[in-house]
């Protein structure tokens, strides 16, 4: 059963993440993106860390996403344009993806060859415990230097729009 939810859920998170890129309009891959954190915080709780997915879902579906749909709004960013694709890229495209997909694969096996599987359940360290000691020790410069780049982006993004309405 944990191999078919895993299978589906990383579909569903691979699909709207070439979603998130295929859009032309900037809302319908907001969306995306919501879709993309949802199916990863489903991962997270297929591998036993709760805390984890529990924080994926409140912090990137929730608060990060609401701020980009904010942004989006805020900027009132209308749909892209859309410019006819080359024949190279028409042909090669999808063949191109698909040789350096296998590539990366024949170099992964041949590089890590006894590399040891995921096993769904095991992971023992998604405790909030042990997640907030690692946070607030090893990554505390990290995390407030991220929350520090998100103020500045919503700073950037109101006088962008301040801008636009004078």
């Amino acid at each position: 059963m944990d191999v078919i939810l895993f299978l589906a859920f990383a579909t569903i998170a691979v699909v709207c993440g070439v979603n998130v890129v295929l859009q032309t309009h900037p809302i319908s891959s907001a969306v995306s993106l919501i879709g993309v954190m949802g199916s990863l915080a489903v991962l997270y709780l297929l591998l036993g860390a709760e805390f984890i997915a529990a924080a994926q879902v409140i912090v990137y579906a929730g608060a990060i996403m609401v701020l980009f749909l904010f942004v989006i709004m805020l900027l009132n960013a209308g749909e892209e344009t859309r410019r006819g694709r080359s024949r190279l890229v028409q042909f090669l495209g999808l063949p191109l993806l698909v040789t350096l997909l296998g590539l990366f694969s024949y170099l992964v096996l041949r590089l890590f060859p006894n590399a040891s599987h995921v096993r769904f359940g095991a992971f023992q360290g998604g405790t909030p415990a042990k997640f907030g000691r690692v946070l607030f020790t090893e990554f505390l410069l990290p995390f407030e230097v991220t929350s520090v780049l998100i103020l500045i982006a919503i700073l950037g993004a109101i006088v962008l729009a301040r801008k636009e309405i004078e």
